[in-house]
Order: structure tokens, then sequence, then C-alpha cells
């Protein structure tokens, strides 16, 4: 193997393929925060340019993923299964699925991230909740879930370092849109959070950091592959995100709507998507067989009260208040309100859900940068959705944030986004395609 890293710049410059020696000894040269950012940015503009083959790509995930501590749940009995999304306006899929899926017997150890851009993040929603923790140690959450099936918690400092130094470098050198250096990307995480296996939600859309499907079906194959080379079983869904996935957009309102998917009081398309992508991970952990069975325990669980009850028992484990649960009015509330009108009859021809993202920006729901601080009662609640009949003076969207001002801003972007004509739009399927199933 040469050990030379300018040699090995140049091997891929070429063209050529890295070993896995080369890429392991790439990764662990790039984890020495002492290494020059200019030579990791040459090698991933390399790989940028020239791309990785499957092998390749399955290499640098996994040398990735030992590059810091590799979650061990060996202790926890089954199959752990894991999901993952790429990222979307109002996608409350974790909150739902993940206590409905444990109510259904699976062991949950799920990691999520905070929100950065028009993306919300979990652990940002559930800090909406008063008091919850998800500062968790490893014993902690290997505790919580022998106890209560499950444990939602936030990534550890030290969950595959070597993607961070890499992140933070691909971000300002123009290398963030490569599909083999994504997917190795959200890979190597899942993997070192300890997953058996693996249910992706890769969104496509307006809304979505992939906005055709040729992309999102090239990421998607790339991951399910990763997943086989590497003894993973991996399922990717492509998902539709030319609209807001749920109806409430920012923190305490996004809690709010998952619990009331899970007490059956709203249908629709996010908890169709919770259904299929919950289904899938009752069949990889071995609790159901098939589909139409796995989504009849999961019906059957909102039916009953089982899903809204873990849910209950994961607030007051995780130190977080349960009579939210009953209570809504314990959720924080910006005290200034402003509605979005209809300025003319017809129908909600498209949306774009980037503009719906960034308006929450504004109402200060989310972050634009990692420091930024997050008012959790703020948030817009769309009343509209694609091919709805519209009448003028109707209301489209509520917008709740600290100031008149920051709601006007928001209400200004809404306006813009979402778009009304005499005809109505073509209806999309949420769930486009599935692979490796």
């Amino acid at each position: 193997m040469n050990r030379n890293f300018v040699d090995l710049i140049i091997k891929k410059r070429d063209k050529n393929e890295l070993s896995t020696d080369e890429i392991n000894f790439f990764v662990e040269q790039a984890s020495d925060e002492n290494f020059p950012d200019y030579q990791i940015s040459s090698m991933l503009m390399a790989m940028y340019l020239n791309g990785l083959s499957y092998r390749e790509t399955s290499d640098l995930t996994m040398a990735m993923a030992n590059s810091g501590k590799v979650l061990n749940l060996s202790e926890i009995e089954g199959i752990k299964v894991d999901k993952h999304s790429t990222g979307g306006v109002s996608d409350t899929t974790t909150l739902i699925l993940a206590p409905l899926t444990a109510s259904c017997g699976l062991s949950v150890v799920k990691m999520s991230g905070r929100g950065l851009g028009h993306t919300g993040g979990t652990i940002d929603k559930l800090k909406s909740i008063e008091g919850f923790n998800t500062e968790i140690s490893d014993l902690q959450a290997m505790t919580l879930v022998k106890n209560n099936g499950i444990v939602i918690m936030g990534q550890t400092e030290n969950l595959a370092p070597a993607d961070k130094r890499f992140y933070a470098v691909r971000d300002v050198t123009g290398t963030v849109e490569s599909i083999p250096l994504i997917a190795s990307s959200i890979m190597s995480k899942k993997i070192a959070a300890g997953c058996d296996a693996l249910v992706l939600d890769v969104k496509c859309g307006n809304g979505a950091f992939m906005k055709d499907f040729e992309s999102a079906e090239k990421l998607a194959d790339t991951m399910v592959e990763i997943g086989k080379n590497v003894n993973k079983r991996v399922i990717a869904l492509i998902t539709d995100m030319n609209q807001p996935l749920g109806n409430s957009i920012g923190n305490s309102f996004e809690v709010i709507e998952a619990m009331e998917v899970l007490k059956g009081n709203l249908n629709g398309r996010l908890k169709e998507v919770s259904l299929e992508l919950g289904s899938r991970m009752l069949i990889l952990g071995n609790i159901c067989k098939t589909k139409n069975e796995a989504v009849n325990m999961l019906e059957e669980n909102i039916k009953n009260g089982k899903g809204i009850e873990k849910f209950r028992k994961i607030i007051a484990s995780q130190n977080g208040n349960p009579n939210v649960v009953d209570d809504y009015s314990l959720f924080p509330m910006a005290k200034c309100k402003k509605v979005v009108k209809a300025q003319m009859s017809g129908y909600i021809n498209s949306i774009n859900t980037y503009g719906v993202g960034k308006a929450s920006l504004e109402t200060g729901a989310g972050r634009r940068k990692k420091t930024d601080l997050i008012d959790y009662g703020a948030g817009i609640i769309l009343r509209c959705s694609l091919g709805d009949r519209i009448s003028e003076g109707e209301i489209l969207a509520e917008v709740y944030a600290k100031t008149d001002e920051m709601c006007d801003n928001a209400s200004e972007i809404l306006k813009d986004s979402i778009f009304i004509d005499n005809k109505p739009s073509v209806k999309i399927k949420s769930i486009i395609k599935v692979i490796g199933e």
C-alpha cells in the first residue's frame, strides 16, 4: 500500500480506484486534527470529480464509522433497526414511528440530530417538552431500552468524528453535492450508532436536498448497496417533498401533530409515510413477516392507545413532563400571530416547500447556523394542501412568532410560496419508489 498521501491524491485524480488499505489510511490521517485541510480538500475534490465505486464508498463508510466509538448494542435483545430521513419540512415521522414500533415490541435506539437550515431536527422538537433530556450516555441508553424498549437521544461527540472533519471541509470547498460522499456520511453515523438494519427515507422534491428523482434514486441505491457490502440490511423509500409532509412547521406544533396522529385524530400524508416506514422497521426487526401484517399492527396500536402511551413513557423516562400529552397548553407558544389569506379563488397548484421552510426560519423556529437559539413556540400551521379548492379570502396559513415584524416577514415569504391557479395540480404519490425490499 502506498502511504504517501500526495501519491494517493494523484491516484484518485487520475481516476484510479483506491484500495481498502489506502482509504483506511486516508481516513486515519484526516482524523488527525493537525493534518492539513488543503490535502483533505484535494482528496475530496478528486473523489467528487471522479466518483467512487460501490466498494470504495463502502470502505470509506466503514473507515469513517470506525474513526470514533461504535455503540455496542449487543446487550439489547433482538434486531436493532434504525431509521434515517435525508430531511424535509414538517417531517415528524420519527416522533410517530419510534414510539409506535416500540409499542409493537421492537427495541428502538434512536440517535437523532438538531435542525439546520430549512429542515427541522428531532432533538429540537423534543426540547419543546419541558425537561426532556436527550443528552443520554451509552449506559443510560441501554438502561432505558431494557426498561422501556426505546430511547431517543442526541448524537454523541465521538460518533464518526472523521465525518465531522470531512463535512466541515466539504462545506467550504464545493464538494457537498457528491452522492458517494453524502451516502458515506449518512451511513457511517448510522453504523457507528450500532444498528443491525436501517430504513431510509430519501426525500425528493423542491423542499428536499435531492430535487429530482434521478438524484434521489442514485442516493438510495448507493446507500442500499453500502448496506449489502457491510452486511447490514437496508431498505430505502423515496418519498415526495414537493409539499410539507404535515400541516405543522415548528417544534411545539410538530410534536403536537405527532401526538394527534398517535391518538388516531389525524390522517393524511404524515401518517401514511410514518406507517410505510414503520412497517418496514417491523419487518426488518422480524416482528412481522409482511407489510400488511405490519401496517395492521401499527394501526391497531394507534386505535388501542399503545402508541401514544409509549410516547408518554418516553417523555417521563427522559425527565420530560408527561402531562403535555393531555394538555397542549404546556408547550411554549409564541405570542404574536398573523394569518395568510388567499388573494384569489382557485386551486392550490404548487407549493415551494423550501420557501415554506425559509418562512419558518423567519419565525425563529429554526437556525441558520449551529449557534442560533430556537424559539420553540414559533412556527407555521398550514391550512391548505396541494389540489385544495380555495376561495378568495380563505386562510392558507397561520404564522406564530415572537414579534409582529417576524410574523410579517414570514408571511411575505409564505405568500410567495403558495401558488393558486384555476387548474388543480397533478396528484403526486407520497411514496415514489421502494429500493432494497
